[in-house]
């Protein structure tokens, strides 16, 4: 049986890393629902610490999430969340995402996300596959290839 998933980036701030994966990615930050938010205040389920201000918008402070252009609106999105954490990142990435630009946009592809915040890390090769490590704002590793 297959299973669907959604992968979890931990985040000092996810609100703004989710604006810069889902620029990157061609992908859309999910609406807030600020009428549920203050329906879960009123409820008792959550407090007004929970929650911050983005943008104008009233948004839960633990996480904002992106989606796939292509998710079905009912059912498993095709989804990344970004999650708040209180540590920095500290170590290289267990686990990464390779973006696939095609081997003819991978400069301009540097160029334009170094521009927006992330850096440089190095080049990869095995065999005719070659790629370009880098590091999201936050210092998360992904390739480009």
């Amino acid at each position: 049986m297959a299973h669907d998933f959604q992968v979890v980036v931990d985040s000092a701030d996810p609100h703004a890393l989710a604006d810069w994966w889902a620029e990157t990615l061609g992908w859309a930050v999910e609406p807030t629902d600020e009428d549920f938010v203050r329906e879960m205040i009123a409820k008792g389920y959550a407090t007004e610490a929970e929650t911050r201000v983005y943008r104008g918008a009233l948004v839960w402070r633990a996480g904002a999430g992106i989606r796939h252009p292509d998710s079905p609106p009912e059912g498993p999105p095709r989804r990344i969340l970004f999650q708040e954490v209180p540590e920095a990142k500290t170590v290289k990435n267990r686990m990464h995402l390779d973006v696939w630009v095609g081997e003819a946009n991978v400069e301009a592809a540097i160029e334009k996300l170094t521009a927006r915040g992330a850096k440089f890390l190095h080049r990869g090769r095995q065999g005719p596959h070659s790629w370009v490590t880098m590091a999201d704002p936050e210092g998360n590793e992904f390739c480009l290839s």
